[in-house]
């Protein structure tokens, strides 16, 4: 955990906990989908065996139903500058975005996911969302990028906003694929017939 920007600090209370947080508790859910994966395969090679055929199918322990190892991920809290100068060098978009993921450099390395405080800010107040659910949020995102989950497809993103709700729910979070409920309005006041003040839904004059 890389605290890079100090303002986090007070923009989200607690940030780097829940960030942390966050990025154990998608570890764990990216494991248990591995070793089930594995489990799987290995009842595959016992049925072809038993068929007295050669299996063709292969798996290593540990790696993901998205096809990578399980993954260790660094979190970084970064500003808007930071990550716009990120983007720009290695997407060619010279502008913040709320999350960068990176995959490991080489063997035993981590990987990185680097996050831009004043866009998570912005996007959590125009969904009506509290920026450390937001930031829950993408470090799960992050973490199953590394873990070889994508959304270029609709099938892939739905199985990958299904894992981000399972696992975003077990840390308390709302489900962040659900519109947060509208905001109540209650019916103006209006004068009644003695001059006095009533609100709601009276048919009074």
């Amino acid at each position: 955990m890389i605290v890079a920007e100090a303002a986090w600090r007070r923009a989200v209370k607690g940030a780097a906990g829940i960030a942390a947080r966050a990025a154990a508790a998608a570890g764990a859910e990216i494991a248990v989908t591995a070793a089930m994966a594995e489990a799987a395969r290995q009842v595959m090679r016992s049925r072809v065996r038993s068929a007295g055929r050669t299996s063709a199918a292969t798996g290593t322990p540990g790696c993901t139903a998205a096809g990578g190892a399980v993954p260790a991920g660094t979190v970084v809290l970064a500003a808007d500058r930071t990550v716009r100068r990120l983007n720009a060098r290695h997407r060619g978009l010279d502008k913040p975005t709320n999350v960068l993921t990176y995959p490991p450099s080489g063997p035993g390395q981590d990987g990185e996911i680097v996050l831009a405080l004043g866009v998570i800010r912005r996007e959590a107040a125009a969904a009506r969302r509290r920026p450390a659910n937001h930031l829950a949020h993408l470090v799960v995102h992050g973490m199953l990028h590394l873990a070889g989950h994508d959304h270029h497809h609709p099938g892939a993103a739905r199985r990958m906003e299904l894992a981000e709700a399972r696992i975003l729910h077990r840390l308390g979070v709302p489900n962040p694929w659900k519109p947060p409920p509208a905001p109540h309005h209650p019916r103006p006041s209006r004068p009644g017939p003695s001059g006095l003040t009533q609100t709601g839904s009276g048919t009074g004059p």
